[in-house]
């Protein structure tokens, strides 16, 4: 069965980085766009990033451009994080979600655009 597993996340001061991975199984892991999604508490989902099924195209929401950076190992089936930069309004619950449709990049936090999600990762940023 597919199975989408973030770890990485944790408790970051203002201004430091942490690395997100989600390690992907069950599906053809290249195949597919994948996104993150967030869920900061009292709020609804907010898209963060997406990147093409190879990698090739990547898209970041304004509020974390220049900062964030998606990328993926087809060949480990993983997809990444890098948050640099990190303010207090990153804290968040972080998902990994699969595009349902293939070879398309969605840049909506919209549950129908995706067809798996991960169980999600803590971010905390705080001094």
């Amino acid at each position: 069965q597919v199975q989408l597993v973030e770890s990485g996340g944790g408790l970051a001061q203002p201004g430091g980085s942490l690395r997100l991975s989600c390690a992907a199984s069950g599906f053809f892991f290249s195949a597919y766009a994948m996104s993150w999604v967030r869920q900061a508490p009292g709020k609804g989902l907010e898209w963060v990033a997406g990147i093409y099924k190879d990698g090739t195209d990547t898209y970041y929401a304004d509020s974390v451009k220049g900062r964030f950076t998606i990328s993926r190992d087809n060949t480990k089936d993983t997809l990444y994080l890098q948050m640099n930069s990190l303010k207090p309004e990153d804290t968040a619950l972080y998902y990994c979600a699969k595009v349902k449709s293939q070879g398309v990049v969605v840049a909506s936090s919209a549950p129908y655009e995706y067809d798996y999600w991960g169980q999600g990762t803590q971010v905390t940023v705080s001094s």
